[in-house]
């Protein structure tokens, strides 16, 4: 029995399925036993489609996808959450499955969509929507399932990881790296959902949602960028033995989720701090299991397409035995999600100050009216500015008071110059 497929999108990712099917589709017959029959496209390039011979069962309008008989499975890959909600929630309620790389959608609606799934006995699939071509979600989902998983830290922006590795390597300043990220496709032309960690945000809320068995939502991820991170912050993280990644964290405790998005220094000895360029990697340790790492390319046509056809595929196999949706929805607890202002770790803080004296004295009476240790204070400058950069490094503190901290010295009078300072966190 072949199993009839509509394809939704075919930009980058789309495309990069079409390329699959047409390059694999005898040997997932030979191999596997699973015949994919693409039965419609949509899309709003009908170009696309005529460069594959497909403008037979093209169409614009995604209704005449996820309303036809004889459509057994959609393919959503048109990403955010107005349309391509309308296209999964539209196919499931016609009781097709679904496969989708929509980290947005499954990040802010994953309870609505996969209990309406479940409702209908059909399955959601989503593999591509963390890590691109790493498989993460399916081990959670099984391979780990025995585990407890208490931690899982990564980066998951292969964006701005480039950025940082070429600030680093290079000394190219966060404008250039952006540019350059730009030109070569690795950036947007609005880059804020990767340089302000949205990209992040959304992929740890799904992650942690499926490690902890409790809802976790884009929008209750704490999540800073990368803009105030300079290469003087990534050379002086080396000095101390740090590299700065980008990363994604999700812990559980007795008392809730922390779940955050934040510049990070780790240890350069961290298998996480040697991933570079455009590469992801996600860390996770289980009670059993251990520490694990998953490792590979984040995005592009060729990796995403390769988590979209890995979930098609099974679940093809699944609708051709006639198997039910073997795991869906496991949040079945209800944690709460820690405020980051409860977090205590060390502190990376480099002002831009009037080169003057007394600012030093200000700026540490401040950090220990607020119970702040400071371990070390750097100060440097050169012959081409007025200011300097001032940099405390802390022991353990409690955010809230990091915060306070940074409020009133930066509401002193004429001490800073270069406005909010490029604050990295520091996990041993």
């Amino acid at each position: 029995m072949a199993v009839k497929v509509g394809l939704v999108g075919t930009g980058t990712v789309g495309g990069g399925c079409l390329d699959i099917l047409r390059n694999h589709k005898e040997e997932f017959k030979r191999h596997f036993g699973i015949d994919i029959e693409l039965t419609r496209v949509c899309s709003r390039q009908p170009e696309v489609a005529e460069s594959y011979g497909l403008s037979d069962i093209f169409t614009t309008d995604f209704h005449e996808v996820i309303e036809d008989p004889e459509v057994d499975l959609v393919i959503e890959l048109i990403g955010g959450t107005t349309f391509a909600k309308e296209v999964v929630i539209g196919a499931l309620q016609n009781g097709k499955s679904v496969v989708t790389a929509n980290k947005a959608l499954m990040a802010s609606c994953g309870e609505e969509v996969m209990s309406l799934a479940e409702e209908k006995g059909v399955e959601i699939a989503f593999e591509a929507s963390v890590g691109g071509a790493i498989p993460i979600i399916v081990p959670l989902k099984h391979s780990l399932i025995a585990n407890r998983i208490d931690s899982i830290m990564g980066i998951v922006n292969g964006t701005t990881n480039y950025m940082l590795t070429r600030m680093d390597e290079d000394g190219m300043s966060y404008e250039d790296a952006l540019k350059e990220a730009q030109e070569r496709g690795f950036a947007e032309a609005d880059p804020t959902a990767d340089v302000d960690g949205l990209d992040a945000a959304a992929k740890i809320a799904i992650l942690a949602s499926i490690a902890f068995n409790s809802r976790a939502t884009m929008n209750q991820v704490f999540t800073e960028g990368i803009r105030r991170i300079s290469p003087v912050d990534l050379a002086m993280a080396h000095e101390m033995g740090y590299a700065v990644k980008l990363l994604a964290h999700a812990y559980r405790s007795d008392g809730g989720i922390d779940v955050r998005v934040h510049p990070t220094m780790i240890p350069e000895s961290h298998q996480l701090a040697t991933v570079n360029g455009v590469f992801n990697a996600i860390y996770t340790v289980g009670d059993a299991a251990g520490e694990n790492m998953f490792f590979g390319e984040g995005a592009g046509a060729g990796p995403a397409a390769s988590a979209v056809m890995g979930d098609v595929l099974e679940v093809a196999r699944h609708l051709q035995m006639g198997i039910k949706p073997i795991v869906g929805c496991t949040c079945t607890d209800e944690l709460p999600i820690l405020s980051v202002e409860d977090l205590h770790t060390k502190y990376y803080i480099r002002f831009v100050v009037a080169d003057r004296s007394g600012v030093l004295a200000s700026a540490a009476d401040i950090f220990a009216k607020y119970d702040v240790s400071v371990k070390t204070v750097t100060q440097r400058g050169n012959a081409a500015r007025d200011d300097v950069d001032l940099v405390f490094v802390t022991h353990t503190a409690e955010e809230r008071n990091v915060r306070k901290a940074i409020d009133d010295i930066l509401a002193l009078e004429g001490v800073v110059t270069g406005g909010f300072p490029s604050v990295i966190r520091v996990q041993d």
